[in-house]
């Protein structure tokens, strides 16, 4: 039998479509305005301005505006601090998002945290994660909560499985453990201390890359049948798996790119218009 793709473009595309409908009757209500997601830079590192943009972009297919703020490099914790609380207090702006990562003397965390909650749509304040974890209503990070969406969208079982993550990172490691083990998994989240990592991953009926080194994930410590997830992209068009030595033999996996990537947008834009709703 042939693995399922789990294929993260043709539903991020399908989403966006519901969105738009949901967009223009948000904007019918009020008397035409539109939802704003405000996404900050801080500094010119290539990678994040391309984010940056993605995401702008995608506001757009669906109708959204974006309001852009980009901050010197030289940014201070305090003038982002100043930044986040004039878009807190905007009542236009539903949605905030904080690019990671910011230069170095910027307190991040302290940062993220300043997002009030019901704008808080990348799920990164510890408020939103602990809500998560504890399965109250908040917003998840969004590249975890589109692995989830893509799971649920190919009725991917997740009830009683063994799901193995690589990677305890606070924006996709850790709240991805947490969304699978309310969702009946039982899970293992491996790290850079784990002693013997391939026969942990060897265990998994379900691998989720999260660590951040290309192919550091090797297709043959993952066994016959799992569903593998790989949330990493690096140049060249590789992730966190080595995928192409499993995939005769997976259940299920994501490809690179159009697997992951595109359901993290997908599901901040939804986040947003869920926002917008609410408010």
């Amino acid at each position: 039998m042939s693995p399922i793709v789990l294929d993260g473009k043709a539903l991020a595309t399908r989403m966006e479509a519901e969105l738009f409908e949901r967009v223009k009757a948000i904007k019918q209500k009020a008397n035409g305005v539109s939802p704003i997601l405000a996404t900050i830079l801080v500094g010119d590192d290539p990678s994040s301005a391309t984010y940056v943009s993605m995401k702008g972009n995608a506001c757009q297919r669906v109708g959204m505006e974006s309001l852009r703020v980009v901050l010197p490099q030289t940014t201070t914790t305090a003038e982002l601090l100043a930044e986040i609380d004039k878009l807190n207090a905007n009542p236009l702006v539903q949605g905030i998002l904080l690019q990671h990562p910011v230069p170095p003397q910027i307190d991040e965390r302290q940062c993220f945290d300043r997002i009030v909650l019901e704008k808080d749509v990348d799920g990164v304040t510890v408020l939103g994660f602990g809500a998560m974890s504890m399965n109250q209503p908040a917003y998840s990070s969004a590249t975890p909560a589109g692995i989830m969406r893509l799971l649920n969208h190919y009725d991917i079982e997740l009830e009683g499985k063994h799901a193995v993550v690589v990677g305890r990172s606070p924006i996709l490691g850790k709240p991805i453990a947490m969304m699978l083990l309310n969702a009946n998994a039982t899970v293992t989240i491996c790290h850079s201390k784990t002693l013997d990592l391939p026969k942990i991953v060897g265990l998994a009926d379900i691998v989720v890359g999260a660590v951040g080194k290309p192919q550091f994930i090797k297709g043959s410590w993952i066994k016959d049948g799992a569903v593998v997830i790989d949330a990493g992209y690096h140049p060249g068009g590789v992730g966190d798996i080595e995928l192409p030595s499993i995939m005769d033999r997976c259940a299920a996996y994501t490809p690179v790119p159009g697997g992951v990537g595109p359901m993290t947008i997908a599901t901040l834009i939804a986040q947003t218009v869920e926002a917008s709703e609410r408010a």
